[in-house]
């Protein structure tokens, strides 16, 4: 007898309670609560008529294993999804969307507040293939009708923007985009499924890169990738094409991730919030972008769509010379400077969108910094932030 509830009864449960016990079923498992790693390339046909036919659930490494079954069926449930496939980084997964959805002669938006190295794909690899990519200014909503052409068979979102956290009105860009029969692609990485429910809102391809909260240790490389039932035959076949497999390690430990990311997503809301709110009222600080923050100009749309906040933000700092900014981050303790987040500890970087943005000006007023906010006690992080501002101050002073 199953010691987990029957998948169709799956969809009567609360998220949290499908984040516990989707993807495993430890009847199969002899008992054990988690499917373990399967590794293996070579998988063996009993019959010569059953090799013969592909005969078997299995025929493959790179075509699927029950680890990888476990967890993008699970993914599949707390996405809303027809299928998902699981890749090594959060880049793959966004290429595979991609490629899934157009072809050589096709046309490409993309929002100017894109991930960087999603526009550097567009534009080194996908130009080499004959798709041609525009940038689009974040906010345009519905006026995405506008920008559209004949050929333009897909539209890229993200919302916020990683670095930027500009909001987009992604129902109203789905549907003009569905309208005109090209598909709506979303990088959802900082809200997850959880937060943001993408095929519901009117996503065809949704993208995550669970190094970050599915995650949560800052210890793999990992990217999903969630489809509706219009674009899942498109998504898998060309998944397959690539072979562009996630190893069963790092799929194992997504899913050992999963079960406490909901309340790990909690945690970073609330302590992101508490610490957005303190750098708000610093004097070194010209302004917080949040969009759960009411002053923040997305906060609408954030608040109609979205359930919840992670812990990743900016803020841009009045203007200081350069080496005031160096003193302050050089000094900080608890924040590291790394380019990533969704992890158990604090990070800081600097930023500057100015040479990549196209379609809009990057003009924030003083330097930019992105961080995430950990697991730490924030008492400590505001101690530290403190030292580093006086740090600041006494250089800025000096110059």
């Amino acid at each position: 007898m199953s010691l987990t509830p029957k998948p169709e009864s799956k969809k009567r449960f609360a998220p949290a309670t499908r984040l516990v016990h989707a993807g495993r079923d430890p009847s199969e498992q002899h008992g054990f609560v988690n499917t373990p790693i399967y590794r293996g390339s070579t998988v063996l046909f009993p019959t010569y008529d059953d090799i013969q036919n592909r005969r078997g659930r299995y025929t493959y490494g790179t075509h699927g294993t029950p680890t990888s079954d476990a967890l993008c069926d699970a993914w599949s449930d707390i996405a809303g999804a027809a299928g998902t496939v699981a890749t090594p980084s959060g880049l793959a997964a966004l290429s595979i969307g991609l490629m899934a959805a157009l072809s050589a002669g096709d046309h490409l938006l993309v929002s100017d507040s894109a991930y960087r190295p999603t526009r550097i794909f567009c534009d080194e690899v996908l130009a080499r293939f004959g798709v041609q990519t525009t940038y689009y200014d974040p906010l345009v909503g519905a006026g995405i009708a506008d920008l559209m052409r004949e050929n333009t068979r897909a539209v890229l979102v993200e919302a916020p923007g990683s670095l930027t956290f500009e909001m987009q009105d992604i129902p109203a860009i789905a549907e003009v985009v569905h309208a005109r029969g090209a598909c709506v692609i979303m990088d959802n990485t900082w809200a997850t499924p959880l937060l943001f429910p993408p095929h519901e809102k009117g996503v065809d391809i949704a993208i995550e890169a669970g190094t970050k909260y599915l995650s949560g240790g800052s210890d793999l490389l990992l990217g999903l990738t969630s489809a509706n039932a219009k674009y899942w035959p498109r998504l898998n076949r060309t998944y397959h094409q690539f072979s562009v497999c996630a190893g069963p390690e790092d799929m194992f430990l997504a899913m050992r991730g999963m079960r406490t990311m909901g309340l790990r997503l909690r945690e970073h809301e609330k302590q992101g919030l508490d610490m957005a709110r303190w750098l708000q009222a610093r004097p070194e600080v010209l302004r917080v972008l949040h969009p759960a923050l009411p002053e923040d100009p997305g906060h609408a749309i954030w608040k109609r769509d979205f359930t919840g906040a992670s812990g990743l933000f900016s803020i841009v700092l009045k203007p200081v010379p350069e080496a005031a900014l160096a003193a302050f981050l050089d000094g900080l303790e608890l924040f590291g400077m790394g380019f990533s987040w969704g992890g158990f500890e604090s990070l800081c970087i600097p930023f500057d969108c100015t040479p990549f943005r196209t379609a809009t000006r990057w003009e924030p007023g003083g330097p930019t910094l992105r961080f995430h906010i950990g697991l730490e006690d924030t008492a400590d992080l505001k101690a530290d932030l403190d030292a580093g501002f006086a740090r600041l101050r006494e250089v800025a002073g000096q110059i």
